[in-house]
Protein backbone atom coordinates (compact mmCIF):
# COMPACT_ATOMS: atom_id res chain seq x y z
CA UNK A 1 0.00 0.00 0.00
CA UNK A 2 0.89 3.64 -1.38
CA UNK A 3 1.86 5.56 2.16
CA UNK A 4 -0.52 8.73 2.18
CA UNK A 5 2.01 11.69 2.10
CA UNK A 6 0.88 15.40 2.83
CA UNK A 7 1.41 18.02 0.03
CA UNK A 8 3.50 20.61 -0.41
CA UNK A 9 0.96 23.40 -0.57
CA UNK A 10 -2.29 22.85 1.93
CA UNK A 11 -4.25 25.29 1.48
CA UNK A 12 -6.19 24.75 4.70
CA UNK A 13 -3.03 26.20 6.78
CA UNK A 14 -2.80 29.56 4.12
CA UNK A 15 -5.99 30.58 4.57
CA UNK A 16 -6.48 34.28 4.85
CA UNK A 17 -7.24 35.39 8.79
CA UNK A 18 -10.93 36.42 9.38
CA UNK A 19 -11.47 40.16 9.61
CA UNK A 20 -12.67 40.34 13.27
CA UNK A 21 -9.77 37.39 14.34
CA UNK A 22 -6.70 39.84 12.16
CA UNK A 23 -5.02 41.78 15.60
CA UNK A 24 -4.42 44.97 12.55
CA UNK A 25 -7.94 45.30 12.08
CA UNK A 26 -8.93 44.60 16.29
CA UNK A 27 -5.94 47.64 16.49
CA UNK A 28 -7.73 50.22 14.22
CA UNK A 29 -11.26 49.42 15.05
CA UNK A 30 -10.65 49.79 19.16
CA UNK A 31 -8.80 53.23 17.98
CA UNK A 32 -11.72 54.34 15.96
CA UNK A 33 -14.30 53.06 18.33
CA UNK A 34 -12.38 55.29 21.17
CA UNK A 35 -12.18 58.42 19.39
CA UNK A 36 -15.60 58.10 18.24
CA UNK A 37 -16.78 57.57 22.08
CA UNK A 38 -14.35 60.32 22.95
CA UNK A 39 -15.62 62.90 20.40
CA UNK A 40 -20.00 61.81 21.59
CA UNK A 41 -18.80 62.65 24.94
CA UNK A 42 -16.89 65.66 24.69
CA UNK A 43 -20.13 67.13 22.59
CA UNK A 44 -22.49 65.90 25.38
CA UNK A 45 -20.65 67.91 27.58
CA UNK A 46 -20.28 70.38 25.39
CA UNK A 47 -23.95 70.48 24.62
CA UNK A 48 -25.26 70.37 28.35
CA UNK A 49 -22.99 73.30 28.96
CA UNK A 50 -23.92 75.43 26.37
CA UNK A 51 -27.89 74.83 27.56
CA UNK A 52 -27.29 75.53 31.25
CA UNK A 53 -25.65 78.36 30.45
CA UNK A 54 -28.46 79.83 28.17
CA UNK A 55 -31.41 78.69 30.61
CA UNK A 56 -29.32 80.98 33.20
CA UNK A 57 -29.11 83.74 30.64
CA UNK A 58 -25.27 83.18 30.72
CA UNK A 59 -24.52 82.45 26.93
CA UNK A 60 -21.08 82.21 25.75
CA UNK A 61 -20.19 85.59 24.40
CA UNK A 62 -16.61 86.07 23.15
CA UNK A 63 -17.75 89.73 22.18
CA UNK A 64 -16.75 90.49 25.86
CA UNK A 65 -13.14 90.55 24.56
CA UNK A 66 -14.28 94.55 23.01
CA UNK A 67 -15.75 95.67 26.32
CA UNK A 68 -13.82 98.53 28.30
CA UNK A 69 -11.30 97.20 30.47
CA UNK A 70 -11.89 98.69 33.94
CA UNK A 71 -8.88 98.02 36.40
CA UNK A 72 -5.72 99.64 36.04
CA UNK A 73 -2.86 97.14 34.76
CA UNK A 74 0.84 98.70 37.14
CA UNK A 75 2.73 96.86 35.11
CA UNK A 76 4.31 96.26 32.52
CA UNK A 77 2.42 98.17 29.31
CA UNK A 78 2.48 101.70 31.16
CA UNK A 79 0.34 103.03 28.32
CA UNK A 80 -2.91 100.72 28.66
CA UNK A 81 -6.00 103.34 29.66
CA UNK A 82 -8.40 101.83 32.01
CA UNK A 83 -11.60 102.15 30.89
CA UNK A 84 -10.39 103.09 27.58
CA UNK A 85 -8.74 100.33 26.38
CA UNK A 86 -10.82 96.88 25.74
CA UNK A 87 -10.49 93.52 27.37
CA UNK A 88 -8.63 91.90 24.89
CA UNK A 89 -6.15 94.65 25.32
CA UNK A 90 -5.75 93.79 28.17
CA UNK A 91 -5.37 89.87 28.11
CA UNK A 92 -2.03 91.32 25.28
CA UNK A 93 -0.88 93.14 28.05
CA UNK A 94 -0.77 90.39 31.00
CA UNK A 95 0.26 88.18 27.92
CA UNK A 96 3.53 90.40 27.55
CA UNK A 97 3.75 90.03 31.15
CA UNK A 98 3.46 86.64 31.32
CA UNK A 99 6.15 86.54 28.69
CA UNK A 100 8.75 88.90 30.38
CA UNK A 101 8.82 85.83 33.23
CA UNK A 102 8.69 82.89 30.95
CA UNK A 103 11.88 84.25 29.08
CA UNK A 104 14.11 85.67 31.84
CA UNK A 105 12.87 82.38 34.04
CA UNK A 106 13.82 79.44 31.16
CA UNK A 107 17.56 81.48 31.14
CA UNK A 108 17.78 82.70 34.48
CA UNK A 109 17.01 78.25 35.74
CA UNK A 110 18.71 76.92 33.02
CA UNK A 111 22.09 78.77 33.92
CA UNK A 112 21.70 78.48 37.47
CA UNK A 113 20.55 74.92 37.49
CA UNK A 114 23.53 73.49 35.28
CA UNK A 115 25.82 75.95 37.56
CA UNK A 116 24.26 73.64 40.75
CA UNK A 117 24.19 70.09 38.93
CA UNK A 118 27.85 70.62 38.26
CA UNK A 119 28.62 71.73 41.68
CA UNK A 120 26.53 68.48 42.89
CA UNK A 121 29.39 66.43 41.54
CA UNK A 122 32.17 68.61 42.68
CA UNK A 123 35.13 67.31 44.73
CA UNK A 124 34.93 70.18 47.14
CA UNK A 125 33.04 69.11 49.99
CA UNK A 126 31.72 72.80 50.90
CA UNK A 127 30.41 73.26 47.16
CA UNK A 128 28.98 69.64 46.98
CA UNK A 129 27.69 70.65 50.46
CA UNK A 130 26.02 73.67 49.33
CA UNK A 131 24.33 72.27 45.84
CA UNK A 132 22.71 69.63 47.75
CA UNK A 133 21.31 71.92 50.47
CA UNK A 134 19.85 74.32 47.72
CA UNK A 135 18.34 71.19 45.86
CA UNK A 136 16.79 69.44 49.10
CA UNK A 137 15.69 73.36 50.23
CA UNK A 138 14.09 74.32 46.71
CA UNK A 139 12.70 70.74 45.51
CA UNK A 140 11.15 69.84 48.72
CA UNK A 141 9.08 73.17 49.51
CA UNK A 142 6.19 74.21 47.40
CA UNK A 143 6.81 77.18 45.13
CA UNK A 144 3.48 78.63 46.34
CA UNK A 145 5.36 79.35 49.48
CA UNK A 146 8.11 80.11 47.91
CA UNK A 147 6.99 82.74 46.28
CA UNK A 148 5.33 84.04 49.33
CA UNK A 149 8.58 83.55 51.26
CA UNK A 150 10.49 86.00 48.47
CA UNK A 151 7.58 88.63 48.46
CA UNK A 152 7.08 89.10 51.80
CA UNK A 153 11.23 89.23 52.67
CA UNK A 154 11.09 91.85 49.75
CA UNK A 155 8.41 93.53 51.33
CA UNK A 156 10.04 93.55 55.12
CA UNK A 157 13.54 94.33 53.71
CA UNK A 158 13.57 96.64 51.43
CA UNK A 159 13.10 100.80 52.21
CA UNK A 160 9.43 102.13 52.44
CA UNK A 161 9.86 105.52 51.56
CA UNK A 162 11.18 106.01 47.98
CA UNK A 163 13.76 109.12 49.32
CA UNK A 164 15.91 106.24 51.14
CA UNK A 165 15.88 103.73 48.02
CA UNK A 166 19.34 101.53 48.01
CA UNK A 167 21.79 103.40 45.05
CA UNK A 168 23.39 101.21 42.89
CA UNK A 169 26.01 102.42 40.11
CA UNK A 170 24.70 102.94 37.18
CA UNK A 171 21.80 105.62 38.36
CA UNK A 172 19.61 101.81 40.01
CA UNK A 173 17.39 102.83 43.02
CA UNK A 174 16.29 99.54 44.71
CA UNK A 175 13.03 99.87 47.20
CA UNK A 176 9.83 97.98 48.19
CA UNK A 177 7.60 99.46 45.06
CA UNK A 178 10.48 98.41 42.46
CA UNK A 179 13.96 98.48 41.14
CA UNK A 180 14.20 101.68 38.56
CA UNK A 181 17.30 101.82 36.59
CA UNK A 182 18.34 103.26 33.51
CA UNK A 183 16.38 102.45 30.05
CA UNK A 184 17.58 102.19 26.67
CA UNK A 185 15.52 103.32 23.62
CA UNK A 186 16.00 102.87 20.15
CA UNK A 187 15.81 105.94 18.01
CA UNK A 188 14.54 105.90 14.16
CA UNK A 189 17.21 104.41 12.63
CA UNK A 190 18.08 101.53 15.41
CA UNK A 191 16.23 99.51 12.87
CA UNK A 192 19.71 99.26 10.89
CA UNK A 193 21.37 98.01 13.43
CA UNK A 194 18.67 95.12 13.84
CA UNK A 195 19.06 94.20 10.59
CA UNK A 196 22.68 94.06 10.82
CA UNK A 197 22.72 92.18 13.95
CA UNK A 198 20.37 89.80 12.20
CA UNK A 199 22.48 89.51 9.19
CA UNK A 200 25.45 88.89 11.43
CA UNK A 201 23.83 86.18 13.68
CA UNK A 202 22.45 84.24 10.05
CA UNK A 203 26.07 84.51 8.65
CA UNK A 204 27.68 83.13 11.39
CA UNK A 205 25.24 80.24 11.77
CA UNK A 206 25.69 79.61 8.17
CA UNK A 207 29.58 79.65 9.26
CA UNK A 208 29.29 77.53 12.34
CA UNK A 209 27.48 74.39 10.39
CA UNK A 210 30.17 74.96 7.53
CA UNK A 211 33.21 74.45 10.03
CA UNK A 212 31.03 71.60 12.03
CA UNK A 213 30.88 69.85 8.45
CA UNK A 214 34.38 70.22 7.65
CA UNK A 215 35.23 68.79 11.31
CA UNK A 216 33.18 65.41 10.13
CA UNK A 217 34.94 65.49 7.05
CA UNK A 218 38.83 66.34 7.80
CA UNK A 219 38.96 65.58 11.68
CA UNK A 220 39.96 69.31 11.82
CA UNK A 221 39.14 71.25 15.03
CA UNK A 222 36.07 73.34 13.88
CA UNK A 223 36.43 76.66 15.85
CA UNK A 224 33.10 77.60 15.66
CA UNK A 225 33.33 80.89 18.07
CA UNK A 226 36.01 81.98 15.74
CA UNK A 227 33.95 82.31 13.02
CA UNK A 228 30.69 83.18 14.78
CA UNK A 229 31.81 85.97 16.60
CA UNK A 230 33.26 88.21 14.33
CA UNK A 231 30.87 87.92 11.67
CA UNK A 232 28.13 89.05 14.42
CA UNK A 233 30.71 91.85 15.63
CA UNK A 234 31.87 93.51 12.07
CA UNK A 235 28.26 93.30 10.70
CA UNK A 236 27.30 95.05 14.22
CA UNK A 237 29.79 97.88 14.19
CA UNK A 238 28.96 98.16 10.62
CA UNK A 239 25.30 98.78 11.52
CA UNK A 240 26.36 100.93 14.31
CA UNK A 241 28.05 103.39 11.84
CA UNK A 242 25.14 103.12 9.58
CA UNK A 243 22.85 104.36 11.81
CA UNK A 244 24.35 107.07 13.54
CA UNK A 245 22.95 106.67 17.02
CA UNK A 246 20.59 103.85 17.13
CA UNK A 247 20.11 104.02 21.23
CA UNK A 248 20.05 106.48 23.94
CA UNK A 249 19.08 106.88 27.34
CA UNK A 250 16.16 107.78 30.00
CA UNK A 251 17.42 107.90 33.86
CA UNK A 252 15.41 107.54 36.48
CA UNK A 253 14.84 110.64 39.03
CA UNK A 254 12.89 110.95 42.01
CA UNK A 255 10.37 113.31 41.81
CA UNK A 256 7.49 114.21 44.94
CA UNK A 257 5.63 110.93 44.93
CA UNK A 258 7.39 108.26 42.04
CA UNK A 259 10.58 107.73 40.36
CA UNK A 260 10.11 109.27 36.59
CA UNK A 261 11.67 108.29 33.69
CA UNK A 262 13.70 105.14 33.06
CA UNK A 263 12.25 101.70 33.46
CA UNK A 264 11.43 99.34 36.45
CA UNK A 265 10.98 95.96 37.57
CA UNK A 266 8.09 95.92 39.81
CA UNK A 267 8.41 93.75 43.12
CA UNK A 268 6.01 91.27 42.14
CA UNK A 269 7.75 90.67 39.02
CA UNK A 270 11.13 90.28 40.79
CA UNK A 271 9.86 87.90 43.26
CA UNK A 272 7.98 86.00 40.84
CA UNK A 273 11.28 85.74 38.49
CA UNK A 274 13.30 84.93 40.96
CA UNK A 275 10.72 82.51 42.69
CA UNK A 276 10.75 80.73 39.21
CA UNK A 277 13.83 80.67 38.81
CA UNK A 278 15.05 79.05 41.72
CA UNK A 279 12.76 76.48 42.36
CA UNK A 280 12.78 75.19 38.77
CA UNK A 281 16.44 75.53 39.02
CA UNK A 282 16.81 72.80 41.71
CA UNK A 283 14.61 70.45 39.32
CA UNK A 284 17.40 70.89 36.31
CA UNK A 285 20.31 70.65 38.85
CA UNK A 286 19.32 66.87 39.40
CA UNK A 287 18.53 66.76 35.65
CA UNK A 288 22.22 67.98 34.83
CA UNK A 289 23.42 65.75 37.86
CA UNK A 290 22.18 62.33 36.48
CA UNK A 291 23.31 63.28 32.95
CA UNK A 292 26.84 63.76 33.43
CA UNK A 293 26.79 60.71 35.64
CA UNK A 294 25.24 58.83 32.78
CA UNK A 295 28.98 59.18 30.34
CA UNK A 296 31.52 56.22 31.42
CA UNK A 297 33.60 56.80 33.68
CA UNK A 298 36.32 55.32 31.54
CA UNK A 299 35.53 58.21 28.82
CA UNK A 300 36.98 60.83 31.70
CA UNK A 301 39.71 58.95 32.36
CA UNK A 302 40.73 58.79 29.22
CA UNK A 303 40.30 62.76 28.56
CA UNK A 304 42.73 62.84 31.57
CA UNK A 305 45.50 60.86 30.03
CA UNK A 306 45.42 62.80 26.83
CA UNK A 307 46.13 65.92 29.42
CA UNK A 308 42.89 67.64 28.94
CA UNK A 309 41.89 69.74 32.62
CA UNK A 310 38.82 69.07 34.38
CA UNK A 311 36.83 72.27 32.91
CA UNK A 312 37.97 70.92 29.07
CA UNK A 313 36.84 67.26 30.27
CA UNK A 314 33.20 68.56 31.26
CA UNK A 315 33.04 70.85 28.29
CA UNK A 316 34.27 68.97 25.43
CA UNK A 317 33.72 65.57 26.30
CA UNK A 318 30.72 64.68 29.33
CA UNK A 319 28.87 67.53 28.20
CA UNK A 320 27.93 66.77 24.67
CA UNK A 321 27.42 63.65 25.30
CA UNK A 322 25.27 64.17 28.63
CA UNK A 323 23.28 66.73 26.57
CA UNK A 324 21.33 63.91 24.46
CA UNK A 325 20.04 62.71 28.10
CA UNK A 326 19.32 66.33 29.74
CA UNK A 327 17.22 67.53 27.03
CA UNK A 328 14.39 65.96 26.88
CA UNK A 329 13.56 66.43 30.88
CA UNK A 330 14.65 69.29 30.52
CA UNK A 331 12.06 70.24 27.96
CA UNK A 332 9.42 68.67 30.96
CA UNK A 333 10.72 71.58 33.37
CA UNK A 334 10.47 74.69 30.80
CA UNK A 335 6.98 73.86 30.62
CA UNK A 336 6.31 73.47 34.53
CA UNK A 337 7.99 76.83 34.28
CA UNK A 338 5.55 78.27 32.00
CA UNK A 339 2.36 76.95 33.71
CA UNK A 340 3.94 78.01 37.13
CA UNK A 341 3.94 81.37 36.11
CA UNK A 342 0.35 82.03 36.69
CA UNK A 343 1.20 81.98 40.54
CA UNK A 344 1.71 85.19 40.19
CA UNK A 345 -1.57 86.29 40.98
CA UNK A 346 -0.97 84.91 44.92
CA UNK A 347 0.99 87.88 44.50
CA UNK A 348 -0.87 90.79 43.11
CA UNK A 349 1.37 90.06 39.38
CA UNK A 350 -0.67 91.34 36.26
CA UNK A 351 -0.11 88.21 34.20
CA UNK A 352 -2.34 87.25 31.48
CA UNK A 353 -4.25 84.35 34.49
CA UNK A 354 -4.52 87.39 36.84
CA UNK A 355 -5.90 89.73 34.14
CA UNK A 356 -8.39 87.03 32.55
CA UNK A 357 -9.43 86.44 36.18
CA UNK A 358 -10.90 90.38 36.65
CA UNK A 359 -12.25 90.06 33.37
CA UNK A 360 -14.21 87.19 34.34
CA UNK A 361 -15.31 88.91 37.90
CA UNK A 362 -16.06 91.73 35.61
CA UNK A 363 -18.50 90.54 32.91
CA UNK A 364 -19.73 86.98 34.05
CA UNK A 365 -18.08 85.33 31.44
CA UNK A 366 -16.08 82.66 33.00
CA UNK A 367 -16.24 79.81 29.98
CA UNK A 368 -15.31 82.54 27.36
CA UNK A 369 -12.24 84.57 29.25
CA UNK A 370 -10.96 81.04 30.54
CA UNK A 371 -11.22 79.05 27.26
CA UNK A 372 -8.91 81.72 25.63
CA UNK A 373 -6.42 81.51 28.52
CA UNK A 374 -6.19 77.90 27.73
CA UNK A 375 -5.87 78.84 24.42
CA UNK A 376 -3.03 81.24 24.74
CA UNK A 377 -1.37 78.72 27.42
CA UNK A 378 -1.67 75.72 24.94
CA UNK A 379 0.13 78.24 22.55
CA UNK A 380 3.09 78.62 24.67
CA UNK A 381 3.70 75.24 25.72
CA UNK A 382 3.36 74.07 21.98
CA UNK A 383 5.99 76.30 21.23
CA UNK A 384 8.20 75.72 24.13
CA UNK A 385 8.22 71.65 22.93
CA UNK A 386 8.49 72.47 19.48
CA UNK A 387 11.66 74.48 20.17
CA UNK A 388 13.31 71.51 22.63
CA UNK A 389 12.03 68.77 20.32
CA UNK A 390 14.23 70.64 17.70
CA UNK A 391 16.87 70.80 20.04
CA UNK A 392 16.54 66.97 20.90
CA UNK A 393 16.70 66.27 17.51
CA UNK A 394 19.74 68.19 16.09
CA UNK A 395 21.54 66.72 19.33
CA UNK A 396 21.06 63.21 17.72
CA UNK A 397 23.76 60.72 17.18
CA UNK A 398 24.60 60.82 13.57
CA UNK A 399 26.40 57.44 11.66
CA UNK A 400 28.89 57.91 8.66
Amino acid sequence: MSEHRPSAFDKAQHAPVPLWRDIRVIQVFAQVAFLVAVVVFGYMLLHNLINNLEESQLAIDFHVLERPFGTKISEGQMDFNPGESSNFQALRAGFQNTLRVVGIGLVGATVLGVLIGVGRLSTNVLVRGVAVSYIELFRNTPLLVQLYFIYRGMRITLPEKLADSYELPGSIYINRRAINFVLIKGTDTAWIFYLCIGAGIAIGIALWIWRLRVQDQTGRPAHTLRWFLPAVIILGGIGWLLSGQPFVTETPRLEKFNFVGGDRLSAEYTALTLGLVLYTAAFIADIVRAGIQAVSYGQIEAARAQGFSGGQTLRLIVLPQALRLIIPPLGNQYLNLAKNSSLGIAIGFFDVYNVANVISNQTGQSVAIFAVMMLIYLSMSLTISAIMNAVNYSMRLRTR
